[in-house]
């Protein structure tokens, strides 16, 4: 068997992360009367794991286009692996998160349908078109405000510790703000940019 190199071994690490960070979104609880360095210390272990999982995804693109390790296997798992993390992400947080489940399910459901249709866009505009759709600059923004987004959530029992009980989870509502309009924008991008490459009548 032929040995993996250093990038696909970093996404296939990414795969194998992302259940590690769902179980400790959902299972790593914050006390009732923690202090901050409590809360702050226990909203952190998911959000290093998270935050190292995105990191692979920077990782491994970055040494593959240095150093020419681009294989077919590697263009299956990278994107693959990304949809993992993100998806990971949305259901742990819905789980977690009741208090902002009921508006989060539908930026969660936004991500996953422009996730699925941009993937299937690709696919069939490479077979029809032989055309590779390369990430645009609409879609780095989005991956990016969509990991800061994610890590925001994750640390927002710290950030608003002192605050009162009644106060709103603006940081939430400014992450899934920013993660809608930076999802629904570079989706629309693609489509505008990608549709006229496919034959409807084929």
């Amino acid at each position: 068997m032929k040995k993996m190199n250093l990038p696909n071994t970093l996404s296939l690490l990414r795969v194998l992360f992302v259940p590690l960070f769902m179980a400790a979104v959902i299972f790593v609880k914050i006390p009732a009367g923690a202090t901050f360095w409590q809360t702050l210390g226990l909203s952190a272990i998911p959000a290093a794991i998270f935050g190292l999982t995105a990191y692979t995804d920077h990782l491994d693109g970055k040494i593959a286009r240095k150093y020419n390790l681009i294989t077919d296997f590697g263009k299956f798992i990278d994107p693959l692996a990304d949809k993992f993390m993100v998806f990971g992400a949305l259901i742990a947080i819905l789980v977690s998160r009741p208090d902002i489940a009921p508006l989060f399910v539908w930026v969660a459901a936004v991500i996953m349908l422009r996730e699925l249709a941009v993937t299937s866009l690709r696919l069939v505009v490479a077979s029809s078109a032989g055309k590779v759709v390369a990430a645009s600059w609409w879609g780095k923004v989005k991956t990016a405000t969509q990991c800061v987004s994610i890590l925001l959530i994750l640390l927002e029992p710290a950030i608003l510790y002192a605050a009162p009980a009644t106060f709103p989870p603006l940081c939430s509502y400014l992450a899934m703000a920013a993660m809608l309009i930076t999802t629904v924008g570079s989706g629309i991008d693609y489509l505008k940019t990608y549709l006229p490459y496919i034959d409807t009548n084929k």
